[in-house]
Order: C-alpha cells, then structure tokens, then sequence
C-alpha cells in the first residue's frame, strides 16, 4: 500500500495531538527490532531496565503534564500470547508515566464486533489505520479524516473503552503478582 505515514511523519502525531491520543491495539503480537532484545532479556529472566522505552514514556509524561490523554485498549487472547505476557512487565511503565491502558479479552471483542485492525484516533478526528507486513511488523499508517470512518472508529473506541478492564485490575486478577 502506497501512501503510509512512517517516521518523522508519524511521530509528528503525537506531538500535535490537543487533547487525547486513542489506541486499539488487536494483534496478539507485534514483531519490531527494538523489541527483539527486550524481549530476549524477558525470555532469559534478565532485567530490562527499559531504557529503550524512554523516549515513549517521556512523551507519556509531557502530555500528562499538559493535560492530553493517551488511552489504549490491548485485545488479550486467552491464554496470552508469550507477547503479551511479556507486556505485563512493560505495561506498568506505561501506566505510571500516564497512560490509561485498558484490557478487553479477544471474546469480548469479537462478540461487540470491534475490528480487527489496529489503529490510533487523534483528537477524535483523525485515524491512524496500522498497517503490518506478513512478517508482524510494522508499515506504516494510513491517515483518515473521512467523515464516516472516523465516526465508525470513535464509536469503535467509546465501545472498547466502556467494556475493557483497566489494567491494573485486570493484572491483578488474572496474572500472578510477582513477590
């Protein structure tokens, strides 16, 4: 597909964002170089003391402080993917610099008929629709203002959002705390 928005370009988004930053995450995994050792390190049972996320987070941060929201809802399949059980020792990060992260199981999502494609919601106005390669990663977005896709994706987001768990307390019911 011609056209994605990547880069610089995509960046650019969360920095001109106003008021809140959506996103609907449903793959139940993703495959991108800066995870690859991370992730490793998660495998081996080494720490990660998450310096590869530390730009995101001080974006997070910056946005908090200036009153804008990022809000995300992650599809979880049951049992979790190794992915995603992973991410319980990423997540907290996220949660703590600001980011409102909530958790829907991959029944819930299918019985309310939300899509199967990732994407972000800008202001409620814009949509990022999330491209990804045979290979799980990323592409790039397609940028969509289209009256009624945007009104499909809010309704989406409001939908996701009214039925997800917040994750801490989806964390702590269905994950073993660590000690």
């Amino acid at each position: 597909m011609t056209g994605l928005v990547t880069g610089d370009g995509f960046a650019e988004l969360f920095r001109t964002f106003t008021r809140s930053a959506f996103r609907w995450e449903a793959r139940p995994a993703y495959c991108e170089d800066y995870e690859a050792e991370p992730l490793r390190k998660w495998r081996a049972g080494e720490p990660d003391d998450l310096a590869w996320m530390a730009g995101w987070l001080d974006g997070i941060r910056a946005a908090a402080a200036e009153g804008r929201r990022f809000e995300r809802v992650r599809l979880y399949t049951v049992p979790p993917t190794e992915y995603l059980r992973w991410q319980q020792h990423v997540t907290p990060a996220n949660v703590e610099a600001g980011e409102d992260i909530r958790v829907i199981t991959e029944g819930q999502a299918r019985a309310l008929g939300l899509p199967e494609h990732d994407f972000w919601l800008f202001d409620g106005r814009l949509v990022a629709r999330m491209h990804f390669g045979d290979d799980g990663r990323w592409r790039g977005a397609e940028l969509i203002n289209e009256t009624d896709t945007v009104a499909r994706h809010r309704a989406w987001r409001d939908l996701a959002w009214e039925h997800a768990t917040p994750y801490p307390q989806y964390r702590d019911r269905h994950f073993a705390r660590s000690p």
